[in-house]
């Protein structure tokens, strides 16, 4: 199984960006896919998740501005950012796990991509 993100870059607060996670290999029926975020000196945190049940839940401080999906025929999983902040700064990573429930812990994934930059700037 690979995942690889794509789609990080530079952009000005309030902008937008859109990030894609392809998964490679992926062949379980059941699934929870999630976007990580990890800022210099922080540790990582789950910030969207999306299950095969088709439910979603987000981090407290990304609700209302990120939206996570996914495109079954391209096997990709996508996080749409809009009003960009620079708290969102961070290295950007997906994550799978052969399990249906929503979970934003880091510890119950094993399936991780290699991250993709944002930056953010004032």
């Amino acid at each position: 199984v690979i995942l690889e993100e794509s789609g990080g870059g530079s952009v000005q607060a309030g902008g937008s960006l859109r990030l894609s996670c392809r998964l490679t290999g992926w062949t379980y029926e059941y699934y929870c896919l999630t976007w990580f975020r990890q800022a210099p000196g922080k540790s990582r945190e789950g910030i969207a998740a999306l299950s095969s049940e088709s439910t979603t839940m987000y981090a407290d401080s990304v609700k209302g501005r990120f939206t996570i999906s996914k495109d079954n025929a391209k096997n990709t999983l996508y996080l749409q950012m809009d009003n960009l902040q620079p708290d969102d700064t961070a290295t950007y990573y997906c994550a799978a796990r052969p399990f249906p429930q929503l979970v934003l812990d880091r510890d119950r994934y094993h399936r991780w991509g290699q991250g993709t930059h944002v930056t953010v700037s004032p």
